[in-house]
């Protein structure tokens, strides 16, 4: 990805403190949580509105309430609980009336067709007492949120400018939330007894979901770090940002969202790598050695501060040291009984949300699997699979046509593994998946058009 200028540089390092400033004010005075709420959406309806769109000012939107959306959720500023996906569908809408989506996005269009039978069985399947409405938007919700986000992004063209100020977007608001953790979250030694997933030092919120957004942070940092720290002060400011966001999500002690920002990363880095020259090269050897000895002393800290568990914890052991028979906390069978109602329920599947309840009528275990391959099967049926069939597919060949842009397998990478152990509980897996969709150019005169220009391409 290009340089950009020195302005911008002084941009992000301002707007990187304002969103500090932000998120220690929400620490000290809780209710300014949904001042700043309103004032995001007041802020980029404004922006969409006045410019019509020209410069992707809806997938910015869209991004900023991506990261946005635990924090909000965290501290209860977005009403309803679903407002991040709500906002990211509305303003993606949005873009879509001012500038269209391109004609090559008809597998998208039956990507959404595809999730309407499922409403229809589960209106007849549901018990009496569960709120049907809710249980479909519940679960309808991200995959809705992933079709009119590849809706928006398939195959248009973005500058490589105005894709960087998206990563921006994803990342200001995990800083604002991450300040917040460090002030709200009590002292690590006085809430840990074991190795499992911390709510106290995920400031009360569900360790799966803020380690999953963090992970999102660390891997734009990581990004930062190699294409745009063109001084000293911005690529220390960068990796002691990376060190900060990894200290808080290493200690929720959810394993999902680290490991996935750790595997982008290295896709990141060795398809970079691959691309530059050989005095780059030399340069970005370097660059990791620093890092990789920033990293490994901020883990012997993290040890240091869980007193060893968090070492434990991802050897998959408890506090005794005793090895855990499942390395993914039982989920292989709640996994696998979503399979067994695939194969009793192939044509209709069961409906969408049922899994929940279905479970609990045939095992007596009433849990969620958080894994969307196996819900999309269970409660989809044969269409299900051909859902997912497009979504693996579609991008796959997406990217024999244009190899422009370089985050497209880290992207892809965290859609997956975050679908899988986190099902899509918040916007970021659909908002990642459709960000590798797009078309990048360099020629900075080429920005967003309407219907007619975008068909082209």
């Amino acid at each position: 990805m290009s340089k950009l200028s020195p302005k911008y540089h002084q941009l992000y390092v301002q707007i990187i403190l304002l969103h500090a400033a932000i998120g220690f004010a929400i620490y000290l005075f809780r209710p300014l949580g949904l001042l700043y709420f309103v004032g995001a959406i007041v802020f980029f309806l404004y922006k969409i509105f006045k410019r019509g769109n020209r410069n992707n000012e809806a997938l910015i939107a869209a991004a900023y309430m991506t990261g946005a959306e635990v924090f909000f959720r965290m501290t209860t500023s977005g009403i309803p609980y679903e407002t991040g996906k709500y906002s990211v569908i509305c303003f993606l809408l949005i873009g879509l009336f001012f500038s269209g989506s391109s004609r090559k996005s008809a597998p998208y269009w039956l990507y959404l067709l595809i999730l309407i039978p499922g409403i229809i069985v589960s209106a007849v399947n549901l018990n009496y007492s569960t709120d049907v409405r809710n249980a479909i938007i519940f679960n309808l919700s991200g995959p809705f949120c992933l079709g009119i986000a590849a809706l928006y992004c398939f195959h248009r063209r973005i500058t490589v400018r105005q894709y960087r100020f998206v990563l921006w977007s994803l990342l200001f608001p995990i800083v604002t939330m991450t300040v917040y953790l460090f002030f709200y979250t009590p002292d690590t030694r006085e809430v840990l007894s074991g190795t499992a997933s911390n709510f106290a030092l995920s400031g009360g919120f569900g360790p799966n979901q803020v380690a999953t957004v963090i992970g999102i942070g660390m891997f734009v940092l990581f990004v930062e770090l190699f294409s745009n720290s063109r001084t000293k002060l911005l690529f220390f400011l960068n990796l002691g940002l990376l060190l900060f966001l990894s200290y808080r999500a290493i200690i929720t002690f959810s394993r999902g969202g680290v490991v996935t920002a750790v595997i982008m990363s290295v896709i990141f880095v060795y398809l970079f790598f691959n691309r530059v020259n050989a005095i780059r090269k030399a340069k970005i050897s370097f660059s990791l050695i620093l890092i990789g000895i920033a990293i490994a002393g901020l883990w012997t800290y993290s040890s240091y501060r869980t007193m060893g568990l968090i070492d434990k914890r991802y050897a998959n052991q408890d506090a005794a040291g005793r090895v855990k028979e499942s390395i993914s906390t039982g989920r292989e069978e709640l996994i696998s009984s979503e399979l067994t109602f695939f194969v009793e329920n192939p044509v209709t599947g069961i409906g969408v949300g049922k899994t929940r309840e279905y479970r609990m009528e045939k095992y007596g275990i009433l849990a969620a699997s958080h894994n969307e391959v196996s819900r999309l099967l269970s409660e989809h049926g044969i269409l299900g699979l051909l859902a997912l069939f497009l979504l693996i597919l579609v991008p796959l060949i997406f990217r024999i046509q244009n190899r422009k842009n370089i985050l497209f397998y880290s992207f892809l990478a965290f859609w997956f593994l975050t679908i899988n152990h986190s099902s899509m509980r918040i916007a970021a897996p659909a908002f990642l998946y459709a960000l590798a969709l797009m078309n990048l150019v360099t020629d900075e005169k080429t920005t967003v058009r309407r219907q007619p220009a975008l068909a082209k391409g």
